[in-house]
């Protein structure tokens, strides 16, 4: 009988344990919407800019800052970018954060492609030094064919993601004009 109670102890501990790592509103919108920062500039002017003067490094051996190589870059947004997808699919979808997760779901999946395949040709044009007009025809062509279906998926994630904060009380700030 000792036996039996100890297993119900230790189910009990193991269930209440579960119930205490449940992801927090904070959490759910964090992941979904806040992330989502490091995608402003896509097919834009944003991440142009990144890659015509990208960050610095520093060097190994000599510990001299060197401008980063544009596949590293991208290569960095990349992993960032499937690293924060993943953490967006290990959380439960409920009937109040569903269409949050599957907007943001639908935004990675939008984007991420496209860094893997078009994003990291612009960077090896810019890393072999092609000419100034080539990659800006393939900026124009990313910013073309992706920049309108990009902008209406973040629009319905923000308006998604403003009104799960609002019901949730998450003081968030919108920037100019954009509310709490």
């Amino acid at each position: 009988m000792k036996y039996l109670f100890n297993i119900f102890l230790l189910c009990l501990a193991c269930f209440t344990f579960k119930s205490c790592n449940t992801a927090t509103p904070e959490n759910y919108f964090d992941q979904a919407v806040l992330n989502t920062n490091m995608l402003v500039g896509f097919a834009g002017s944003g991440m142009a800019r990144e890659l015509e003067s990208p960050s610095v490094k520093m060097e190994e051996g000599t510990g001299k800052a060197v401008p980063m190589k544009r596949k590293e870059v991208v290569n960095d947004r990349i992993k960032y970018l499937e690293e924060s997808l993943g953490k967006i699919k290990d959380l439960k979808e409920t009937p109040d954060t569903k269409e949050m997760l599957q907007s943001s779901l639908a935004l990675y999946e939008y984007v991420l492609p496209v860094y893997k395949k078009e994003y990291v040709q612009l960077a090896a044009l810019y890393d072999e030094g092609a000419d100034k007009e080539k990659i800006q025809s393939q900026l124009q062509g990313i910013n073309d064919k992706y920049y309108s279906k990009f902008n209406e998926l973040m629009d319905k994630l923000i308006n998604t993601g403003k009104s799960y904060a609002e019901r949730h009380s998450i003081k968030v700030n919108w920037g100019v004009g954009g509310g709490q």
